[in-house]
């Protein structure tokens, strides 16, 4: 068995700062990098890159709304045009970057409010796919499994990482519960470490309702924001490997 780690990541602005970006990049083996829209600027997005690079952890663009205020968890009213152009400025934003370090971009991972529109409408999933494919079709979309991205992607011949979280609560028809309602985001790290292993090795995972549910992923999320992220993601990763789960950048 084989499992991406992920985290989203470069999400610091100006003096304010986001998350431990250099710990964590000692323990996941994906980056998912903020371009400058719902967070991050271009220092940030700089130097994020070339230490993921130097870590050696698989870069991806982390595109999100243009709401600096709401940090991208608002959705917004943008035409599948605007989404499309925005979406593509924000990889190619990132890719400038990729290109000084020497590093591959390899995928790209919708953030927040974008991520979850896209997860369920088809215009938005479709003009997201339209940019990664314009850009460059060698891509990897991160998303949900079973979402409206993964299947708009897969007909574009685009490839697709199906993403878990272990610690955020699902509905029983495998999205996500918002983060507004009770028990969205789960607390308890044995917990969390729990379903993370649940999901991978055996392809399900407990509903909010208790149901168990079917949910098979190539890559676990870890959000770079949480409270001791870096304690949570190195006990996933050993709880994992000490189920011979082999831990592996996605490609």
């Amino acid at each position: 068995m084989r499992i991406d780690l992920n985290c989203d990541m470069g999400e610091s602005f100006g003096r304010y700062t986001l998350g431990d970006d250099a710990a964590m990049l000692d323990v996941v083996t994906s980056a998912n990098i903020a371009c400058g829209l719902h967070a991050g600027d271009p220092l940030v997005m700089q130097a994020t890159v070339a230490l993921a690079a130097r870590k050696g952890v698989a870069i991806g663009a982390h595109p999100g709304y243009p709401d600096l205020q709401g940090f991208g968890r608002r959705a917004m009213a943008l035409t599948p045009a605007e989404i499309e152009a925005t979406v593509l400025y924000q990889i190619g934003a990132l890719a400038g970057f990729t290109r000084a370090a020497g590093a591959p971009l390899v995928h790209v991972k919708p953030h927040g409010a974008l991520y979850n529109v896209a997860a369920r409408d088809q215009a938005v999933a479709e003009a997201l796919v339209r940019a990664v494919a314009a850009f460059d079709p060698t891509l990897i979309v991160v998303t949900l499994p079973n979402s409206a991205l993964l299947y708009a992607a897969r007909a574009a011949g685009l490839r697709v990482a199906r993403e878990g979280f272990a610690d955020r609560a699902y509905r029983e028809d495998g999205s996500l519960v918002p983060r507004s309602e009770p028990g969205a985001v789960i607390h308890d790290l044995a917990l969390t470490t729990a379903r993370a292993v649940r999901m991978v090795t055996q392809g399900e995972v407990e509903a909010i309702t208790g149901k168990i549910v079917p949910l098979h992923v190539d890559t676990l999320c870890i959000h770079g924001d949480t409270p001791d992220a870096v304690a949570i993601a190195a006990a996933l990763r050993t709880a994992l490997e000490d189920k011979g789960v082999v831990i592996t950048p996605l490609e």
